[in-house]
């Protein structure tokens, strides 16, 4: 086994350095295989139709991001002459080479799903997806004229010649191509021109109302290319032809030597307009003069071109949710506010008097914002203390801290400019906090600040009093509908004491802060994690129990792998629900047989980060829940917090009902085997499908129901949701 470029926690938990680098698999590739398994939801019919569209936008949505970030570095280090090998040994050229194979047999099934299955599907339930073939002749007069009126006025063209350079195409727009010849010169070479297309218009546009009420689209890109002839008034069009650029969107900034980060991250902003294309997509009949000018003038091999049989962008399909079909939908749901923090004006007396665990989405968010919105009007609260990794457009949570800090609490904000592809939002919020009054930091240099903490200050008789909140996920009461996280409040000092700590090293300086009950990275979580390992590994040579249950979104970390390898090598059993990327190869006969590796994606995205050790040194089992995965950036470049979960209740559900019922799914998930597939668990002829999402939905509605008809005993107002 290579070396670990960091110390073992443990030299009793390093496995032999014998294992080879097939011991783990790329993680480049491992991501390719959860968008896999998110196509797979498309393909399922076990979704209703409409959201098996949104898992078509989700696959292009993920593919985009992973082209302008994780391709985009790859290529950087082929530029740049880096040979560095992956964590399985492959160069960044094999990587790459890789990449653009299993990414083009992803797109293609992708299509395939689109036009084989979903399209048809659809027009049995009278949505109609127009080709240009497809349209009657009074829906293509329909289409002229909605060109005249809506199209045409705010389309540029741009000719491609000696006195017209070819032009600055924005990252991911919708551009057509168009091969003209000039009548009166026929014996000249083609000539083209591109036709950029404004985000604004909407790129599947309803075409007039039936009479039979059937509901009819178009793509605009399809009715440019009918039209296009309208801007070149006198040449002969010999064919259009949509294509999209993806272009690097990572941003580079040596915080070190940058004064202003909230201004150097503006300017990179706008930079990334003109970022290094890395991806072509294009529709597969384009002419070769064209193809070939396209990839000359982006400076791109046809390694990095994907020509596309049709759907060009089906992140925009997404708009077809819009339609009014519910029988096309899920069945509606809405989170349950039944928790004990429902009655606002005793939130802080109840978690004063006992810790509160929240699931969400089928626990509403609402206590969450509650408990911010209460401390910003109660008198008694006097400080705010906040993380913002990602929060919502119109978000309760900054209103509370700018309404805090204008009524004059101390209100201190650490905004993380760097959330990718949140960075703009973020640097609105900023700004917006800080006219208030509030104190808005950025957190430590060259660390991203992910964890998700709020802490209150609340003057209580002649003490201050500490009440915290701790979650997996983010501040943002829209993504809180559709991510499965967790929430606990506390007032334990113990852990309110700790957050206060964290909140200090972040605005204040700390270089080697001590933490005895949260895990904090860069500190202290990742030798903790392995030594945790470590520990059960010890207590499984020693006959006695040991088990490891980790649920997270991704696990990277070579030398947190290694340490399960010896975990498992020392009889440990342990089980890893991972999502998306994941480096470990499970089940090999004397290197990691001891461990099962099940991914779950469904209707919520999963997203909490839950950890139980069996065997600590303690009398019970060790339960951590926080904002890090086991990756060497949330260990080493981010500031993350796992906190401990002690109190009974919150215990006893996590190990009786949450992780059980996690690995009874045989709907949603899928086992990882070692040759890198995944599939469905084993399942009798006999055996019910079962979905975790559809148990929690309908437990969380028992419970509504259920105090429902308390309250209703009591002749009290029925809880909200």
């Amino acid at each position: 086994m290579a070396k670990s470029s960091r110390k073992s926690a443990s030299t009793k938990t390093t496995p032999t350095n014998q294992v080879a680098r097939s011991a783990y698999f790329n993680r480049e590739l491992s991501w390719l295989a959860f968008n896999r398994r998110v196509l797979e939801q498309a393909q399922s019919n076990r979704h209703p139709l409409l959201e098996r569209v949104m898992f078509l936008s989700i696959v292009s949505s993920n593919l985009d991001e992973f082209f302008e970030i994780r391709v985009a570095g790859l290529m950087q280090q082929v530029d740049s002459g880096i040979s560095e090998t992956s964590i399985d040994g492959l160069s960044p050229q094999e990587q790459l080479r890789r990449i653009h194979a299993i990414a083009t047999s992803l797109v293609s099934d992708q299509c395939d799903c689109w036009q084989q299955q979903v399209v048809p599907a659809l027009a049995k339930e009278n949505i109609f997806i127009r080709s240009t073939n497809d349209l009657t002749r009074s829906e293509l007069s329909w289409v002229r004229t909605y060109f005249e009126e809506q199209v045409y006025p705010v389309l540029t063209p741009l000719a491609l010649d000696q006195s017209h350079p070819f032009p600055q195409l924005g990252n991911k727009t919708l551009n057509i191509a168009v091969s003209l010849d000039n009548p009166d010169t026929p014996e000249d070479e083609q000539l083209i021109a591109i036709l950029p297309v404004p985000r604004i218009l909407p790129r599947l546009v309803a075409l007039a109302p039936a009479k039979s009420g059937a509901q009819r689209y178009v793509f605009l890109s399809d009715i440019i290319k009918i039209c296009a002839g309208e801007l070149f008034p006198g040449y002969k069009v010999n064919g259009a032809y949509a294509f999209r650029i993806t272009r690097n969107s990572d941003l580079y900034i040596e915080e070190e030597e940058t004064e202003n980060l909230l201004q150097k991250i503006e300017e990179e902003l706008l930079n990334l307009r003109r970022g290094a294309a890395v991806r072509l997509e294009i529709e597969a009949d384009v002419c070769d003069s064209i193809f070939h000018k396209l990839c000359e003038q982006l400076e791109l091999s046809q390694d990095y071109v994907y020509r596309l049989r049709g759907l060009l962008n089906p992140v925009r399909l997404m708009s077809l949710l819009d339609i009014d079909r519910p029988d096309l939908k899920y069945a509606p749901f809405v989170p349950v506010n039944t928790s004990v923090l429902r009655d606002t004006s005793k939130i802080f007396s109840t978690i004063r008097r006992q810790d509160v665990m929240l699931h969400h989405p089928y626990d509403a968010f609402t206590p969450v914002v509650d408990f911010v919105e209460h401390a910003a009007r109660d008198p008694k609260v006097f400080a705010i203390k906040q993380t913002l990794y990602r929060t919502s457009g119109d978000s309760p949570i900054v209103r509370a801290l700018i309404e805090a800090s204008r009524i004059g609490k101390q209100v201190t904000a650490l905004v993380e400019l760097k959330a990718r592809f949140d960075e703009a939002n973020n640097i609105q919020w900023a700004r917006q906090l800080e006219e208030a009054g509030v104190h808005v930091v950025y957190g430590l240099v060259g660390h991203k600040t992910h964890c998700k903490l709020c802490l209150v200050v609340r003057r209580e008789g002649k003490r201050m009093k500490h009440y915290a909140h701790m979650g997996t996920g983010n501040y943002n009461p829209k993504t809180a509908k559709l991510y499965t996280d967790l929430s606990c409040f506390t007032s334990k000092a113990k852990i309110t004491n700790e957050v206060a700590h964290v909140f200090n090293t972040l605005t204040g300086f700390g270089r080697s802060p001590t933490f005895r009950h949260l895990l904090v990275a860069p500190f202290n979580l990742h030798r903790r994690i392995n030594e945790l390992i470590a520990q059960e590994a010890r207590n499984a040579v020693a006959g006695k129990p040991a088990r490891i249950i980790a649920k997270m979104n991704s696990l990277v970390d070579k030398t947190t792998i290694d340490s399960l390898y010896a975990a498992s090598q020392a009889g440990v059993k342990i089980y890893l629900i991972i999502r998306g990327i994941c480096c470990l190869v499970p089940g090999v006969k004397g290197l990691s047989e001891n461990i099962r590796v099940r991914s779950v994606v469904g209707r919520f995205l999963e997203h909490a980060r839950i950890f139980y050790f069996q065997s600590s040194t303690r009398a019970k089992p060790l339960i951590y829940a926080g904002s890090a995965d086991w990756m060497t950036r949330n260990f080493v470049r981010r500031i993350e917090v796992l906190f401990p979960v002690d109190d009974p209740d919150a215990r006893r559900w996590i190990m009786k009902e949450l992780l059980p019922t996690e690995r009874k799914d045989n709907e949603n998930s899928r086992m990882l085997h070692a040759n890198g597939s995944y599939l469905p668990p084993p399942k009798s002829e006999s055996e019910l499908g079962f979905s975790l999402h559809d148990y929690f939905i309908a437990s969380a509605l028992k419970r509504a129901d259920d105090v429902k008809q308390a309250d209703d005993a009591l002749d009290l107002p029925t809880a909200n949701p």
